[in-house]
């Protein structure tokens, strides 16, 4: 069974005719989908869908039922194509800067969702959109897709986090090639990189089932529920202990790991994980 909740509404829409829901919470099982719906304009981030995504992010992160988040962008041709640079026209310096500040919280509560957080790729990632990506956890992308940082070209710089999360994922020779040639990556080469950790062929099919690819939404949700047999608790503290200590010294991390262990200790998910090892049979967790 499956349930679905609109989040936020596109402003300035025509006279007469109804707002549209910029983004949808779909949740089946222990999986919830955050599906990007503004694709007349390749579902770029406008301060309407910012909201609505960290609106999203505070609903989930105290949902024990959703174990694994899927971000995928409406149609084949884009995932997200970044900021809204039609908004971001008429804006002033003070506006320019609430809105980086928007983006980079936004980013930031998807990145620390408190589960794994999956990047479904239907099309094209540039900018902003890219930089969604970076955010989550991991990420599967149609063979026919691109990312891209395109920022340098624009006069700019990647500000919501592509300078910092790039290098850290694919290693600062490699990121600087890609932020200052602003060179597209392939799914292929992204595979390559350790970037992108699955990929949908082309062959696979492009329907759409509701505006989303399916292919690419049945390949993540068949990972999606693998994961989410695993002790949510246990995949918290793990995302911790990766996420906070790998850029510290060795001796720090592994002080962050005992912690993360240690918070695990007198739960009962360990205790039925030592039961149903023992039985023989497969365990069954609810975050406790």
């Amino acid at each position: 069974m499956s349930t679905m909740t609109d989040l936020g509404t596109e402003t300035g829409t025509e006279s007469g005719t109804a707002p549209e829901q910029v983004l949808t919470i779909e949740k089946e099982a222990s999986i919830a989908w955050l599906k990007l719906n503004r694709p007349k304009v390749m579902n770029c981030l406008n301060r309407d869908l910012l909201k609505a995504l960290l609106a999203a992010c505070d609903e989930l992160k105290e949902d024990r039922s959703v174990r694994v988040v899927g971000i995928i962008g409406s149609g084949t041709k884009s995932f997200c194509a970044g900021a809204d640079l039609a908004e971001r026209k008429g804006m002033t310096q003070g506006d320019t800067l609430d809105y980086l500040a928007l983006i980079q919280r936004t980013m930031r509560a998807v990145e620390t969702l408190p589960q794994v957080v999956i990047a479904a790729i239907n099309g094209s990632a540039w900018g902003g959109g890219f930089e969604l990506a970076l955010a989550c956890d991991l990420r599967v992308m149609v063979e026919s897709a691109q990312l891209r940082l395109t920022e340098v070209k624009l006069g700019i710089i990647p500000g919501a986090g592509g300078t910092q999360r790039l290098p850290r994922l694919i290693g600062k020779s490699k990121a600087k090639e890609l932020i200052l040639t602003a060179a597209p990556v392939t799914a292929q080469l992204g595979q390559q990189l350790g970037l992108i950790h699955r990929v949908v062929p082309t062959d696979a099919g492009s329907e759409l089932v509701g505006d989303y690819h399916q292919a690419l939404m049945m390949t993540v949700s068949d990972w999606a529920a693998e994961i989410a047999t695993a002790a949510p608790l246990s995949l918290r503290q793990a995302k911790i202990a990766i996420d906070q200590g790998y850029d510290r010294d060795l001796e720090s991390g592994l002080a962050l790991e005992t912690r993360a262990y240690l918070e695990l200790l007198n739960t009962k998910d360990r205790l039925e994980g030592l039961a149903a090892f023992a039985e023989k049979r497969s365990p069954i967790y609810r975050g406790e």
